[in-house]
């Protein structure tokens, strides 16, 4: 992912800044009223914006003219939903490339387009499907799978995203884009596939710590489905008929 600094033609920056800055606005919103709704939750968003920042700081270059690393933001998206990962996912971009030169400012935009816009959605539509699918599993099965796909597919839907916008930049003179997306994919998914199935299982490990650690905070979340009340038992019944 992060595109290098002044790699891409400045009309593709341009479009890309453009197309990724209504999601960061949206998201600006939703994490204020998420801040406002429970004001509790602010240590989990900047963990999770931690985590993002940890894990899509570890760059392993590729010849590509970018790089490859897991990027973190399934956790976020899976607990705050996609918008208010577009913001953290944006402000540990702009971070990377004034601090460890990972990425620009140029390319800001399609960076944030593919890690914070793309991936989140995309791992935040699979953890539903899963957790729709399991849903008569038990809770642990049931959110560690939702959480792996979650992670792991909004990983690579991160490097697939940043291929299409490389293959848009340089088409293959003879193939046009289909022929250098092929290029740019190819190369990105030999070291991006084992690097998404990691990702996803430290996720399932953090997200497995915080149900133990904090699962009220879950449960407000909607990560954690609330326990069903208890029926009443034949005592009780009577117990309370007597009261009456």
């Amino acid at each position: 992912m992060h595109i290098a600094e002044g790699f891409l033609p400045w009309q593709h920056a341009a479009a890309w800044t453009a197309a990724a800055a209504p999601f960061v606005a949206h998201g600006i919103r939703s994490l204020t009223h998420a801040v406002r709704a429970d004001p509790d939750a602010k240590l989990l968003i900047g963990a999770s914006g931690a985590f993002c920042f940890v894990l899509s700081a570890l760059k392993i270059p590729s010849v590509t003219g970018s790089c490859s690393h897991p990027t973190g933001a399934g956790l976020g998206a899976v607990l705050f939903r996609p918008p208010v990962m577009a913001v953290l996912g944006t402000i540990t971009l702009l971070f990377q490339a004034l601090l460890l030169a990972h990425g620009g400012l140029t390319t800001l935009g399609a960076n944030a387009f593919s890690m914070a816009v793309v991936g989140p959605w995309t791992a935040y539509g699979a953890y539903r499907l899963v957790r729709s699918a399991t849903a008569s599993a038990g809770e642990q099965t049931s959110l560690g799978l939702a959480v792996f796909c979650a992670a792991s597919l909004g990983s690579l839907a991160t490097y697939t995203t940043t291929s299409v916008q490389l293959a848009l930049a340089f088409p293959d003179p003879a193939s046009g884009f289909l022929g250098s997306f092929a290029t740019f994919a190819g190369i990105f998914s030999l070291t991006q596939i084992p690097l998404a199935v990691i990702e996803g299982l430290i996720t399932v490990v953090l997200v497995r710590m915080l149900v133990r650690v904090t699962p009220d905070q879950l449960r407000r979340l909607g990560v954690l489905r609330r326990p069903a009340a208890a029926a009443p038992t034949a005592s009780t019944e009577a117990t309370e008929e007597k009261a009456g």
